[in-house]
Order: structure tokens, then sequence, then C-alpha cells
């Protein structure tokens, strides 16, 4: 498989041949941040199209078809619309948390969007705590939240801020648990040397069971970490009008837009990452020739059709099942999640120490 790190080694070396040392690295800093932003724009305009149009399909209908060829452009369009919208001022919030809190959520998102492993040796961030960096920049998207709740000063955006607070900080415990089993599986955190220990074998099939339920659960807790339906109770439009970013228009709006359909992506990714192998391809042992075959495509396409299959089954569970009451979604995590994640990383712990893993 192609590796990105000799394109990536050559800019390097180009850079500190014709400038100093630290100005190359400065260049690279700002290239690669450049590659990062544009890339979490593309996927989210990507995002944004097939929600609609997988919505569409579930509910029998084409979705968006009158700006360019089967509705193309119009996610183009409602960003145009977007940027020249005004940003309306609210009396008697708190202006600076007001206009902080978007863009604590958009960093948040972006952080950790940049630890994905788009291919070997794509990868922005690659950390050897890689797993515990990634929990770290994904949690603090909860204070743009809340912040965005309180300051509005909007009793329908407090009530949504602190519905999304302890939903979304009780289901990081539960995807916490899930990452957990999977470093327990491979002895490590960085995220480029989990990928390369799936490359005999996907860990949600080297892991039998534990890692079955560990994928099961974690698709669960990431949905209601993004606050998707049956789990969107913070932004219930028959509730609470639009959540906790009800108060908030033009741009500030659309960072909120933005990083929830990002956040999906992410959780999607990081499913792909840990459970189903990353950009390594598909082998069956004794398949001498399939797996020939399976190596000629391309790490990026092993890991974007992994990724984008993740969110279509996440889609399909948000236009299929209805919307949960708070105290189902608070005792779905407490009662019965955590309970069996647990009691599922103890198994795992088991099976690694037994010598049970394939």
């Amino acid at each position: 498989m192609f590796d990105f790190s000799t394109i990536t080694t050559a800019i390097d070396q180009f850079l500190r041949d014709i400038m100093p040392s630290q100005a190359a690295l400065l260049v690279e800093c700002v290239l690669v941040a450049l590659c990062a932003v544009l890339a979490y724009v593309m996927f989210a305009i990507v995002m944004i199209f097939m929600e609609r149009k997988v919505c569409a399909a579930f509910q029998c209908r084409l979705g968006p078809m009158r700006v360019g060829p089967w509705g193309l452009l119009q996610v183009f369009a409602d960003v145009f619309k977007m940027l020249i919208k005004e940003i309306i001022s609210i009396n008697n919030s708190d202006k600076v948390l007001y206009n902080l809190a978007p863009y604590l959520v958009v960093m948040s998102s972006v952080l950790t969007f940049c630890c994905l492993p788009f291919g070997e040796g794509l990868l922005v961030l690659d950390f050897n705590i890689g797993i515990f960096f990634i929990m770290a920049a994904s949690s603090f998207g909860v204070l743009g939240i809340l912040l965005a709740g309180w300051s509005s000063n909007n009793k329908f955006s407090m009530i949504g801020a602190v519905r999304s607070g302890a939903q979304m900080i009780s289901y990081e415990l539960s995807i916490g648990i899930c990452l957990l089993t999977i470093v327990v599986m491979s002895g490590t955190m960085q995220i480029s040397e989990l990928v390369e220990a799936q490359r005999d074998g996907w860990f949600i099939f080297k892991g039998h069971l534990p890692a079955v339920i560990a994928f099961i659960i974690y698709l669960i807790a990431g949905n209601a970490e993004t606050n998707r339906a049956p789990f969107d109770l913070p932004e219930a439009e028959s509730e609470l009008t639009a959540g906790f970013h009800t108060e908030y228009s033009g741009m500030h709006f659309g960072f909120f837009y933005v990083a929830e359909f990002m956040n999906l992506f992410i959780v999607a990714g990081i499913a792909s990452t840990l459970f189903l192998g990353g950009w390594m391809p598909l082998h069956i042992s004794g398949f001498d020739s399939f797996n020939t075959i399976m190596d000629y495509i391309p790490g990026v396409i092993w890991f974007l059709g992994k990724t984008f299959f993740v969110i279509w089954v996440l889609m399909w569970i948000r236009w299929t099942f209805p919307r949960l009451r708070i105290d189902q979604v608070v005792s779905l995590e407490w009662k019965y999640l955590v309970p069996i994640g647990l009691l599922n990383l103890l198994i795992m712990t088991l099976c690694v120490v037994m010598g049970w893993i394939f």
C-alpha cells in the first residue's frame, strides 16, 4: 500500500533545503493547518448533502433537487446564504461567552478530526497517547454548548444546554470504556500502531465477542454524543425550539451546524479506525489472490469506505427510531451501557491475559 510519508518527507526536505529549519517548520505547520481546514470543510459539505439524500430515501422522497444537477449545489447555496446573514446581537446576554461558544465547539471538532488516520503516513497528529488525546480534545466541546445555553439568556437554550451537558458527559464514559477495551487488546494508544496491529485482521474479528459488544456500545454512545436522534433531546424542536443554539444566527449558527455533522464523521472515523482496521484492507487467511487484489485498493479508499458505511448505519438509526425521553436516555447509559461495558472490559482483559486473542 502507498505510504504518504514519502511525499511529506520529500516536502520537508525541499523546504529545509531552501530556508532555515525553523522557517521550514513554520511553513509546514501553516500548510498542514490549511489542508486540515480544507478537508474539514469539504467533508462537512459531503456530510450535509449525504444527510439530506439519505433522509429523503428513508422517507420515500427525492430531497433537494432544484440547485444544480441532482441538487449537488444546494449545500453551496446554503453556505452562501449563511455567510451573508446578519449575526444578531442578543440583549442582556454575556457577549464574550456568547461569541466564544461556537468557536470552542468547532475547535474541539477540528482537533479531533486531525487525529483521524486517512491513510498510511497521512496523519496530522499521531501521539503515543493518541486515544487519550482524542478523548480530551472531544470532551471540551461540551463547554461550548454549556456556555452557549447559559450566555444566551434564554430559558429554552439553558434547558437544552443542561440536557446536552448531562447527556454528553454521561455517554463519554461508555465511549471511554469501549476505547479502553481496544487499548487493552492492542497494548498501545498510538493511532498508527492501532491500525498497524490490524494488518493481519481487523479487531472486530480478532477480538471475539468482547470486540463486537464494544463496537455496538460505541455506536450507541457515539450517536448520543453527537446529539442525534433518538438522542436529540438537547435540540428537541417540539419542546425547546432549537435547544442550546436557539439564539444564534448567521455563521455562529453555522459553526454549530457544521460541527454537529463533522462530529458524526469523527465518531464513524474512530469506529473504523479502532474496530474495522482503519486504512487496512480486508484480508482472508488462505485466499492469497483475493488478498492481493484488496491490497491494490488505496488505503484512503478503505478508510473512507468504512467510515461512510458507519455513517450510513448511524443515519439509518436516526431516521428509524423515535426520540427517547430524558429518563430513558439516562437509564440506558447508567443502568445498561456502563455495567455491560465494564463487564466487557473485564472479559477482554481476561482474554488478553489468557492469550485467547487471534
